[in-house]
């Protein structure tokens, strides 16, 4: 089992459990032997302490760990020390104290900061597109479109609408535009090609 919890779900209800978590590693701050690392996924950050007072073969394996690695955890859920909340996190309250941890995967130092408040130009973010959609403001985007579109399909359903998906794939059409072809396996010599627009479907649904 990769996980027991997502990494934006555990609050002070969760106090003196035991969860697992996966995710990327968003910070790594050393204090004094003691390392503090934010885990991140999807759904949100939480605070990791690995002690080596405690678990000293635990907090070696984290030693070399750097962002954006990947990294699985077991530990116990506690509170944070007084003062040292966080109001603006889901789970500001509490951090883990690690037991357990394995490297799933390791990662490259990344061409920019993995954060919202990265400084990197719209040119480099979109080359490496794949890493800029790890960034909460990205990400929240793609949930804002997400919700619009599911409330949308939501209210046509309920009004009694039909949601019809045309055919990906029909015969060449014989417009003045070019044709992006795609040849056929069972009729050698014949090819499919990619609709230019809906409306002939559409037109014959509507009759």
């Amino acid at each position: 089992m990769h996980r027991t919890h997502t990494c934006g779900q555990l609050t002070a209800h969760h106090i003196g459990t035991t969860a697992t978590l996966s995710g990327w590693v968003a910070n790594r701050r050393d204090h004094g032997g003691i390392i503090f690392i934010d885990i991140r996924d999807r759904y949100g950050i939480t605070q990791l302490v690995f002690d080596p007072q405690t678990h000293a073969d635990v907090a070696k394996i984290i030693e070399s760990a750097r962002a954006e690695w990947v990294i699985k955890i077991v530990g116990e859920v506690r509170a944070r020390p007084a003062g040292q909340e966080n109001s603006e996190l889901p789970t500001g309250a509490i951090e883990i104290l690690v037991t357990s941890c394995s490297i799933l995967s390791k990662a490259k130092t990344p061409p920019f900061e993995i954060s919202d408040h990265s400084t990197s130009s719209e040119d480099i973010r979109y080359k490496y597109r794949y890493l800029d959609l790890r960034r909460d403001i990205q990400r929240k985007k793609i949930e804002f479109r997400a919700t619009v579109n599911a409330y949308a399909r939501e209210w046509f359903r309920s009004g009694g609408f039909l949601e019809i998906q045309t055919p990906l794939f029909t015969v060449s059409s014989p417009e003045g535009a070019r044709d992006y072809l795609i040849p056929s396996r069972l009729h050698p010599g014949k090819f499919y090609a990619l609709p230019q627009a809906p409306q002939q479907y559409k037109q014959l649904l509507m009759v």
